[in-house]
């Protein structure tokens, strides 16, 4: 039942999701029409639809994958004729006969004024849940794990259906609340066919930003930042377990080690995506999914100022040296957040600070993160010898399971030689696994795009030079800036000397993602805790008395505090101009 909850609640969260924007017009479009008749055979169409096809994709193959493909570009076709009916109703008497009475029908159906027909509401939620999938949040992704390694159940369809239907909740408060706005402004200003072209406008606008693939791209990445936290946050505080970046399991022991001695439960969930589009490899000439064949495959998305990146992975080169020989191939695929990631020469020097020697694909077009559709910092596929992806896992941990996966699928592929001895690979330093039971501090953004929490008295005054004062007080994981500093979309840049950043939390290691000015010239600082100097709670890029300098773009991990972990007030000391702050990340 617990599951059940948290799936439910997980699918309320998605009406905050950026990418959920394209699909919005689509539910508009029915509003101010009877609910019982229009609204919800919408809803019911839409979370239907997308508990089967989800079913069959964590099940069923590849060929689900392929077909649910299908059915998208079906779903645009109908909601683009659904548009154009609305925006522009004559259109529907010039097409040709065949279709002159299905838009017709279409035109009378989504009448703001006509009596609605449920069942072509049906059809207009069926094409919506065909389209929604890209507004997964990290707890669909625990669901469709877990249905991936546990095979097709009742107890999976019904979690993606407690998923589908909190979506549809959220949804329907949405189309309720529309519903009056409309009615109000149709009596008001006797706008109805405005109104009705208006929604037929966005709908269009909508498919344009599907078929463009913003779903999946742009919109989907923010809406990870977005709601990955509030997900994330509910876990835990629901379970009192790891949240989804730390790689928890909602899902028994048991069916996450199926893998340890056979892959009868490790379904194939499609084929190793094209690896094409990388503006260039490192360590190894460009390698393709034909080229694999034959060997067993981990591609691993990470970017290196990504602390969760960071932390799996002493387990990723681990494994890469551990089973090379005996026919593993690790990939990793760089995909940046930041703009100073994109930079090859950044990411040279961090593999080789980080002793990174496997094959790296620089996707600074994400180019190959769309064609795996994913979603994560870090995201781990697993292909067998014939190029089939056969296990996933997202952010930390799961580390037995994975190493489990690697071991059964090499000894798929005909290696009888296959160590069974597991690694216990915990780094050092910014690399050593987080403790997750103190980590109360969510990632924080410090440019204005993604930032929250922001305390400074006047608030954030974007892409502009403002002087900034610390805030009287802070409260837990509120933040504010001191001093002349310039707030970017990503990053808050400091024009003056002697400028300050405060944050109130609670973790044991804090990490700041910095870089120097655009000149190169060192930036000095000094960090304290609770005005003091750090001491025996210093980080590694940190002395005891709270000295250290920003020398390169990438993340600084300034507090690690031994012993029992309480709430504490940060400060950081710039003592000269140039430094760009970008995120906070605890441990």
């Amino acid at each position: 039942m617990l599951l059940i909850i948290l799936a439910y609640l997980g699918g309320v969260l998605t009406i905050v999701s950026p990418c959920i924007l394209p699909v919005l017009p689509f539910v508009f479009a029915r509003t101010g029409q009877p609910f019982v008749r229009s609204g919800l055979p919408l809803l019911v169409g839409m979370a239907v639809t997308f508990a089967l096809v989800a079913t069959l994709a964590a099940v069923g193959g590849g060929w689900v994958v392929q077909l649910n493909q299908y059915g998208r570009d079906l779903a645009l076709i109908f909601v683009a004729l659904f548009g154009l009916t609305l925006l522009l109703p004559k259109l529907a008497e010039r097409l040709t006969r065949p279709l002159v009475a299905a838009g017709s029908r279409l035109s009378e159906n989504a009448g703001v004024d006509a009596r609605p027909s449920p069942w072509a509401s049906f059809m207009i939620g069926v094409a919506t849940g065909l389209l929604w999938a890209p507004c997964a949040g990290p707890i669909l992704g625990l669901v469709l794990t877990g249905a991936a390694l546990q095979g097709a159940s009742v107890g999976t369809t019904l979690l993606l259906l407690a998923y589908a239907a909190g979506a549809a909740t959220s949804l329907a408060l949405a189309l309720l609340l529309g519903g009056k706005v409309f009615s109000a402004m149709k009596r008001s200003l006797g706008a109805g066919e405005w109104i009705r072209r208006g929604l037929g406008a966005a709908m269009l606008a909508g498919v344009a930003a599907i078929a463009l693939g913003l779903d999946t791209g742009v919109l989907a990445r923010i809406s990870t930042a977005s709601t990955g936290g509030l997900e994330q946050s509910l876990v835990g505080r629901l379970t009192g377990k790891t949240s989804t970046s730390q790689g928890s399991s909602l899902f028994p022991d048991g069916a996450m080690m199926a893998a340890k001695n056979s892959t009868q439960n490790l379904p194939i969930e499609g084929q190793l995506p094209s690896l094409d589009g990388a503006v260039q490899w490192l360590n190894s000439a460009p390698l393709t999914a034909e080229q694999l064949k034959g060997k067993v495959v981990l591609v691993d998305f990470w970017t290196y100022s990504c602390i969760n990146c960071l932390r799996t992975l002493p387990y990723v080169k681990a494994w890469a040296d551990k089973y090379r020989d005996q026919g593993l191939v690790v990939i990793g695929v760089h995909a940046p957040e930041f703009a100073f990631e994109r930079d090859v020469k950044n990411v040279t020097k961090a593999m080789t600070d980080l002793g990174i020697h496997y094959p790296v694909a620089i996707d600074n077009d994400y180019t190959i993160w769309r064609a795996f559709d994913n979603q994560y910092w870090p995201a781990h596929y697993f292909a067998d010898a014939k190029g089939q992806i056969r296990y996933h896992h997202f952010g930390e941990g799961a580390y037995d399971e994975s190493e489990r996966v690697i071991q059964a699928l090499l000894r798929e592929a005909g290696n009888r030689q296959v160590a069974t001895d597991l690694i216990d690979a915990n780094g050092n330093g910014v690399l050593q696994a987080a403790d997750t039971g103190e980590v109360k501090s969510p990632e924080t953004y410090l440019g204005f795009e993604r930032a929250e929490n922001f305390v400074s008295p006047g608030g954030a005054q974007g892409d502009r030079v403002a002087s900034y004062s610390t805030p009287p007080s802070l409260t837990l994981n509120s933040w504010g800036l001191d001093g002349q500093w310039n707030i970017g979309s990503e990053r808050a840049s400091l024009s003056a000397a002697n400028g300050k950043i405060v944050y109130r939390f609670h973790a044991r290691d804090l990490h700041l993602v910095l870089g120097p000015g655009s000149d190169g010239k060192p930036v000095r600082f000094k960090v304290f805790v609770d005005g003091k100097a750090p001491g025996d709670a210093h980080g590694s890029d940190v002395a005891p008395d709270g000295s250290g300098t920003v020398t390169e773009q990438r993340l600084y991990q300034l507090v690690r505090q031994p012993g029992d972990i309480t709430d504490h007030t940060f400060t950081i000391e710039f003592s000269d101009p140039g430094v760009s702050a970008y995120a906070f990340t605890f441990g």
